[in-house]
């Protein structure tokens, strides 16, 4: 037999969701395991969201539509962006698909061509490098620091462009790291991406939840700005809608238009019957989702506290997501149980083993040294889980 495609066999998996995957396999097998892996909330999809769902099964929305996605749908989106983020669009520029993941993966195959390179903040999330990678373009990674609160400067920025860079991607609120962009960070990135003539690709899933500061968005500064950013974001975390697989981009009409012809001869168009219930979801109020992004904050503010007081381990503060990224560094070539830790892999994996705690190494995020935790996850389980990690990194029987 031939083999399959070189680029294919060099697509790693998903880290969260391999990670997730194994903690609800020995739940399965009946092992006390808390999962910190996923970014997923742990609340129910609001009962008026999923009566719509029902409603639109029951009126036979069970055909195909648009690829890009039902009119009423993005209009209503045109309108939710107005009114959260002050950016004009008109149902032209949105294209609907089966996620945010999904609308990122087709904006990036309607932008880069082999050969292209890709500015790639780092920490990053974990597809993003496997998405640049699946078009034949080239990532470059920006390191940044906890010392500048994980966050590209302009400088840095600047320092990345060469003549063959096409785009820069952002994610505001970060996911793994929760630091947000203020407008004047962006401000000054922006400046920069203007002189090089680049796009930008803005991950904003996030958005309803910052806790500290206002978000804002790269593609609400000028027209200019707009023009050239590709605005990603959807209804998963800020309705509880992960599985509905509901997400959108805004873009100008022109790549707009070939994102929707994407996804016409790829998946058609996302489920009619979850665009529906998004479509509840953005006419309806936000108070559900204010009720959820407090319930988030007190996790948040409870999280870092217990972390500050561990030794060694230690956080920044997140402004927003519903993340820690835990700096481990001080753990690296220590002896627990028996073994040495050499990365955070080994001791995501060696916590996982003794104290039944699943957690994302730095690692599948592009940097060492730091695990990321989830704290999308019930109060009971966050202390559970930091009362079996005190007790890990002390070298007892956690269980």
């Amino acid at each position: 037999m031939k083999p399959i495609a070189d680029a294919a066999k060099n697509i790693a998996p998903s880290a969260t969701l391999s990670i997730d995957a194994l903690a609800k396999k020995m739940k399965a097998d009946g092992l006390p395991v808390i999962g910190f892996g996923a970014g997923e909330p742990d609340f129910n999809t609001p009962e008026h969201i999923k009566d719509a769902g029902i409603a639109a099964i029951r009126a036979n929305q069970t055909r195909y539509t648009p690829s890009a996605g039902i009119l009423p749908l993005r209009e209503a989106i045109c309108d939710n962006i107005r009114k959260n983020f002050g950016i004009s669009y008109t149902p032209d520029q949105i294209v609907v698909s089966s996620g945010a993941k999904h609308n990122l993966y087709i904006a990036m195959q309607t932008l880069f061509n082999p050969g292209d390179e890709v500015i790639l903040p780092a920490p990053y999330w974990v597809s993003y490098e496997e998405a640049i990678k699946m078009t034949h373009a080239i990532p470059v990674i920006v390191e940044t620091s906890e010392e500048d609160n994980f966050k590209m400067t302009p400088e840095m920025l600047r320092a990345a462009i060469t003549d063959r860079t096409k785009c820069v991607v952002l994610t505001n609120p970060s996911n793994p790291t929760g630091m947000v962009y203020s407008g004047e960070e962006l401000r000054a990135l922006a400046e920069v991406i203007r002189e090089a003539d680049l796009y930008v690709i803005s991950d904003e899933i996030y958005h309803v939840l910052t806790y500290r500061g206002e978000h804002v968005s790269i593609a609400s500064l000028d027209l200019d700005m707009q023009d050239r950013t590709i605005f990603i974001n959807g209804v998963s975390k800020t309705y509880a809608m992960t599985g509905w697989r509901v997400g959108y981009a805004a873009a100008r009409p022109d790549i707009a238009k070939v994102m929707s012809n994407y996804l016409s001869h790829s998946t058609g168009s996302a489920c009619n019957i979850a665009q529906y219930a998004a479509l509840e979801a953005y006419r309806s109020s936000d108070d559900e989702a204010y009720r959820m992004r407090d319930a988030f904050d007190e996790r948040r503010r409870y999280f870092v506290e217990r972390v500050r007081a561990i030794d060694g381990v230690s956080c920044l503060e997140p402004d927003g997501a519903f993340y820690i990224f835990m700096n481990i560094k001080p753990m690296i070539g220590q002896t627990l149980y028996g073994k040495t830790i050499e990365n955070s892999g080994d001791f995501a994996s060696l916590l996982l083993e003794k104290a039944l705690v699943a957690v994302v190494p730095g690692t599948a995020f592009g940097v060492d040294g730091y695990l990321r935790w989830s704290y999308a996850t019930s109060m009971d389980n966050i202390r559970e889980g930091l009362d079996r990690l005190e007790k890990f990194l002390r070298g007892e029987e956690v269980l």
